[in-house]
């Protein structure tokens, strides 16, 4: 069987499949920044050991990115998946056992080195099952996983942590990773990869192959790094330590947070899904554009969420700048996905996505450290993810999609 010859139902079959497990693995991510509240009055811990906790997770997922990729390229991608899914399983059960700040971040580390295959397994997975003009609405609904489970988790977490507390919730999130693995073995069904042209000569096809070196020098992928950290730098930044925020420096509870995260958290759901739409339907060269004006955008809510006299304010301002980072976040991999052959699509997101994931190791424990050097003020971290927002624009504005230029041909 052969891509052209799945049928539609058959592909939104792996699509849902692939939507499950994007749907865990950031229900972890999300989860962690409202257990570690709880995690740090246990282990008496203060705003720099947090901060390392958090970003532990995100050093050993942006380790195995381009690995995981590679091997996704070279071993196939249900393989690496399967994989991914158990050991991430397994780590986040053990969560569960940690009984001091060491054992946590080991714990933290492992499960990211065993989710990070994940993501340039599935992205090869889409790539290899839908034709290019709907791969950016594939893209979109992966991504709006994230936005789903950022308005469940505040509500869900306030709950789970005052009945069933932390460390059982680690292990029930830890078995429904063990089912998910159970249903990709059973159902994800791959057809033979096709080789894909990247331009053309004369009326026939010019097939390319590219070695991972070659890749990994290509200006384009650097471009891609660089807005994949600084987009990442100001998503992680803000989920990671906002719950922390509201609660130390605006006066919140933890139920009134989870309410609170519930608007930002619906408007991100509409700006993923309505991106992928947007993306795949924009002309050559207006989607760096549009990016850029984002990523202006941006930094001017960043600055005005910081200087916000409400709370009210400050989550209106939030409301507002994760529509533009929705957009951003989506039209990264869709860059990947739609200017690159699938053969080598597994290895292009995971460089592309070590970017990202730096960023959520090295935002976190940053703000950490900033918090504390401050006296608990925020303002120099707001100011660390608006420079980040500026980078960001200069990377997408010189970034080079042509046809001919991308691997150098």
């Amino acid at each position: 069987m052969t891509a052209n010859e799945m049928t539609k139902k058959s592909r939104n079959i792996i699509l849902a499949l692939l939507f499950l497990g994007w749907s865990l693995g950031n229900l972890d991510r999300y989860i962690m920044n409202y257990a570690v509240v709880a995690i740090t009055g246990d282990l008496s811990l203060d705003a720099s050991s947090t901060g390392i906790i958090l970003s532990a997770f995100f050093l050993g997922y942006a380790i195995m990115q381009i690995p995981g990729g590679w091997l996704a390229d070279k071993f196939g991608a249900k393989r690496i998946l399967l994989i991914a899914v158990i050991m991430w399983s397994i780590f986040t059960g053990l969560t569960a056992i940690a009984w001091s700040l060491a054992a946590m971040i080991v714990i933290r580390f492992l499960f990211g080195i065993g989710e990070g295959g994940f993501q340039p397994s599935s992205s090869k997975i889409i790539a290899t099952v839908f034709p290019k003009e709907e791969r950016g609405r594939a893209m979109s609904i992966m991504l709006t996983s994230g936005g789903i489970v950022s308005l469940i988790v505040p509500l869900l977490s306030a709950y789970l942590l005052g009945t069933i507390g932390w460390r059982m919730m680690f292990i029930i999130i830890g078995l429904i990773g063990a089912i998910i693995a159970i249903l990709y073995w059973k159902y994800i069904k791959l057809p033979q990869e096709q080789t894909e042209s990247t331009g053309n000569v004369g009326e026939g096809k010019v097939t390319t192959k590219v070695s991972f070196k070659e890749l990994f020098k290509t200006p384009l992928m650097w471009n891609l790094i660089i807005a994949y950290f600084c987009i990442y730098a100001v998503n992680w930044g803000l989920v990671s330590w906002i719950p922390t925020y509201l609660q130390k420096n605006r006066g919140l509870d933890l139920m009134s947070i989870g309410w609170a995260q519930t608007i930002p958290a619906i408007t991100t759901i509409i700006g993923v899904y309505g991106s992928g739409y947007i993306i795949d339907k924009l002309p050559r060269g207006m989607d760096k554009i549009l990016g850029a004006i984002s990523c202006a955008v941006i930094g001017i809510l960043l600055y005005l969420m910081f200087t916000a006299e409400s709370v009210t304010l400050f989550i209106g301002y939030q409301t507002v700048v994760s529509i533009f980072i929705a957009f951003v976040i989506t039209l990264l991999p869709a860059i990947v996905l739609k200017k690159l052959p699938s053969s080598i699509t597994g290895s292009a997101m995971g460089i592309a996505n070590t970017g990202g994931q730096l960023a959520g190791f090295v935002t976190p424990m940053a703000i950490g450290f900033m918090v504390d050097a401050f006296d608990g003020s925020f303002d120099a971290a707001f100011w660390m993810l608006i420079a980040f927002a500026g980078i960001c624009i200069i990377s997408l504005l010189t970034l080079n999609d042509q046809k001919g230029k991308l691997l150098n041909l």
